[in-house]
């Protein structure tokens, strides 16, 4: 029988807490299609002012934050987009910058570390004396901290570099920042300066920082006007918004730093311990923020699927990239005391299994 439960599975499974769940019962609220909810300009006026834009908007999640944002950025249909090949937009979004808006989709190698060779993303801009034959480049998207990268950190110099490439051919730059503040806490960098050059970022609200729901995205006033219009033609525009905005509120001024450092350290203290494990490789100084992928070895006795069924018989919960990867995401409602227990159960299942195997 389980008694206790340690979701690894990702940050966004975290429930709200007790402040989070005051601030929405006694929230504030109108008609935020009305542009009449107070809560909710609270957290837009705040976001943006952390973030250094001038203005923010709230949207239901980060995969709409993103398509209003490439969407506002090629307005003309077959418009490009120059991307990761393993970013979250092109991978995890149901295709909806090309379904939706007609937007083509122009990928570069993401290297391990989550950036794109720099060389590589001015090669891939279009000469506009093709354009008789090519989609016409209009804009660039980075994501930080990379997801699929295991949450690994672009740095200031680079995203400023990216931002000279865009200036430089009259491009727009916007960074999918579904973990932004993580990127900021681990690099020691205030949060507007990874997002400095880029002319949109889009802060998912329910990853890093902890609330139920959301996302906001930030850029100029103009770029706001038009993706409020987009939101409402998405169908996210919402009514009284301010109840989920209060948790948002709540989740900015008391997760950010002292929560995310945490985290940071108990996956850091996670890769190392999985690392000693035979039969798992991680690479520990890959582990920036709070995302840890571990491989499954050639000479291990488990695949993935097997290994969860054991992991979940422990309480615990992880997610498998494949038979042979698994990913783990710490959040602030993971304690020291939940990290030393999943590595405890990772230890009894693999001493079981050479038990087993007479080794």
């Amino acid at each position: 029988m389980v008694t206790r439960t340690v979701d690894l599975r990702s940050d966004t499974v975290t429930k709200p807490t007790e402040a989070m769940r005051a601030a929405m019962a006694s929230a504030e609220v109108d008609d935020d299609v009305l542009m009449h909810d107070p809560t909710a300009f609270r957290l837009e006026t705040e976001m943006a002012k952390v973030m250094g834009k001038e203005a923010g908007l709230f949207v239901p999640s980060g995969t709409m934050g993103n398509l209003i944002s490439v969407l506002v950025h090629c307005e003309i249909r077959g418009s490009e987009v120059i991307i990761g090949d393993n970013s979250h937009i092109h991978i995890y979004e149901n295709g909806g910058i090309s379904t939706i808006g007609g937007v083509h989709p122009r990928t570069v190698k993401n290297n391990q570390d989550g950036t794109m060779d720099i060389d590589l993303i001015e090669a891939a801009i279009r000469d506009p004396k093709g354009e008789i034959v090519y989609p016409t480049t209009r804009l660039i998207c980075l994501e930080n901290t990379h997801a699929n990268c295991g949450g690994r950190c672009l740095s200031v110099e680079y995203t400023d570099s990216v931002g000279e490439i865009a200036k430089k051919h009259g491009l727009k730059l916007h960074i999918d920042g579904a973990r932004i503040f993580n990127a900021a806490v681990a690099l020691g960098v205030p949060v507007r300066r990874l997002v400095q050059a880029a002319d949109s970022a889009s802060v998912c609200l329910s990853k890093g920082l902890g609330a139920p729901v959301g996302s906001v995205i930030v850029g100029s006033k103009e770029f706001i006007k038009k993706a409020r219009r987009l939101r409402k033609t998405l169908g996210g525009g919402m009514r009284q918004v301010g109840v989920l905005c209060a948790a948002a509120l709540v989740a900015l001024q008391e997760n950010v730093l002292v929560m995310l450092d945490g985290d940071h350290k108990k996956a850091k203290l996670l890769a190392e311990g999985l690392n000693q494990l035979k039969g798992l490789r991680v690479d520990v100084d890959a582990v920036e923020t709070n995302i840890v992928y571990f491989e499954i070895t050639e000479d291990s006795k488990l695949d993935a699927a097997c290994l969860l069924k054991k992991l979940e018989e422990h309480g615990v919960l992880v997610m498998p990239e494949s038979s042979t990867r698994v990913r783990i995401v710490v959040h602030h409602q993971i304690s020291a005391s939940d990290v030393h227990y999943t590595l405890s159960c990772f230890q009894k299942i693999y001493a079981g299994v050479c038990e087993e195997n007479g080794n």
